[in-house]
């Protein structure tokens, strides 16, 4: 019987021990799932690192420069312009 081949996969091989090969041939595990599964989580981290430094990268180019106690003096002036009081709070 033929399996079917994802055109879009690679094989990725190790050389192990032959004392680890009879330990892994002991268990009854699919090891090809599970170092899979492995390198899946493994090159996620790097990667999620990565993204965090681009968005952390763009914040800083979008923060504002802004006096905040200009902001609040000018808040003030204009409620009191609203209430219409001709002193500054």
């Amino acid at each position: 019987m033929y399996r079917k081949v994802d055109i879009t996969s690679s094989t990725f091989t190790i050389r192990l021990a032959r004392e680890l090969r009879e330990r892994l041939k002991k268990i009854r595990v699919r090891w090809s799932n599970e170092v899979r599964a492995f390198i899946e989580e493994r090159v996620k981290h790097p990667e999620f690192l990565e993204t965090i430094e681009e968005i952390e990268s763009r914040a800083e180019k979008r923060q504002l420069k802004v006096d905040s106690i200009q902001l609040i003096r000018d808040d003030g002036e204009r409620r009191a312009q609203f209430l219409g009081c001709d002193h500054n709070l």
